[in-house]
């Protein structure tokens, strides 16, 4: 027993040495690989980190959505579709966490996009956005150019992990994740959206980001 305290010490420390110190400075994220990276460590410059490019969708009434609406916001986002019986309403239910928890705050948006959208048309999200009581203008599902859809997945939030690895452009999509996008367009973490304690962490995350000057 002493000798397993020991070792999970051992570990806690080596932990705590060799990882940067996160819990007041987020890493951004520029690909696949998912490695954090701290500007503090960084050859690069906070504008050569990778930054979501524009895009345009519609959401659940018929709105257009794009890069400006999210302009001077911190957002997360993530992909489903409203007939998905596995992952899907655990995501929606853990984004609908997020949105009761920032239901007030006007600096936090929520967007997914569904991945099937010849199916997920306005009418489809308007319902399931009425099912789980969304709040119009905090949180936006939206449908658009399936093509568009799946590279803003695969190549602006690195939300397919398999992407460039074992993937084809022409997969199915379907990821888990969720994206931490901070005001500048810059992804700040990746989560599971099944995970409850990622979910946690995520929500922490936003109120760090959200002290950055």
């Amino acid at each position: 027993m002493a000798y397993s305290k020991l070792v999970l010490v051992l570990i806690v420390l080596q932990f705590a040495y060799c990882k940067p110190d996160t819990s007041e400075v987020l890493p951004y994220y520029n690909g696949n690989d998912y490695i954090p990276e701290w500007l503090s460590d960084s050859e690069k410059t906070k504008a050569q980190m990778h930054t979501v490019k524009d895009f345009e969708f519609t959401d659940q009434q018929g709105g257009v959505v794009n890069n400006k609406s999210f302009e001077d916001k911190i957002y997360v986002t993530d992909f489903f579709f409203t007939t998905c019986p596995s992952i899907c309403p655990t995501l929606t239910k853990n984004m609908m966490q997020l949105h009761d928890a920032f239901i007030d705050d006007d600096d936090i948006l929520l967007l997914s996009h569904t991945v099937m959208p010849w199916v997920d048309d306005v009418e489809k999200l308007n319902k399931y956005a009425e099912a789980y009581e969304v709040k119009y203008g905090k949180y936006f599902l939206v449908t658009g150019d399936e093509e568009e859809i799946y590279d803003m997945a695969r190549t602006a939030y690195f939300a397919d992990e398999e992407f460039g690895y074992t993937a084809d452009k022409s997969d199915f999509l379907h990821t888990e994740k969720f994206i931490l996008v901070d005001k500048e367009k810059h992804i700040r973490g990746i989560y599971s959206g099944i995970v409850d304690s990622d979910v946690a962490r995520l929500m922490l995350d936003i109120r760090t980001l959200q002290k950055e000057k």
